[in-house]
């Protein structure tokens, strides 16, 4: 299966989100998107593929968010884009596509519905145990 997902290690949500893709058995390829952020073709797939406006995928801890003014309903999809690809941080994460979809993984366990043989039980990185019926 081919696992990828657009991280950002300093989060721990994403962490989670990497470990439980790791501990399901597959080794994804790992986009560090403040790094190497997408380009507007494939950050318009991606929305495109998780069925969701940009709005929906903007993050407002720890970002530029308040400062633009993005709250504001004057701005059009075609410019919160152009605001996340100036400012990567903006991206909210995890966002993992798997041949089963392309999801944002906020909480962490979301991504197991995206993965062929998932764990049953996980322990977060805060200890809350995550478990996951088999299928």
């Amino acid at each position: 299966m081919t696992v990828t997902i657009y991280h950002n290690p300093a989060c721990g949500t994403s962490r989670n989100t990497l470990a439980l893709i790791e501990a399901s058995g597959e080794t994804p390829e790992i986009i560090e998107y403040l790094k190497n952020p997408p380009s507007r073709s494939r950050l318009v797939g991606l929305l495109k593929a998780m069925n969701m406006p940009a709005r929906a995928l903007l993050r407002e801890k720890g970002t530029p968010y308040a400062e633009l003014g993005l709250a504001d309903a004057k701005w059009s999809e075609d410019e919160l884009i152009d605001q996340m690809l100036a400012h990567p941080i903006l991206i909210n994460r995890p966002i993992v596509e798997t041949p089963r979809g392309t999801r944002l993984c906020r909480p962490s366990e979301l991504v197991l519905d995206l993965l062929d043989h998932p764990v049953g039980r996980f322990t977060k990185e805060d200890g809350e145990v995550v478990t996951y019926p088999a299928r």
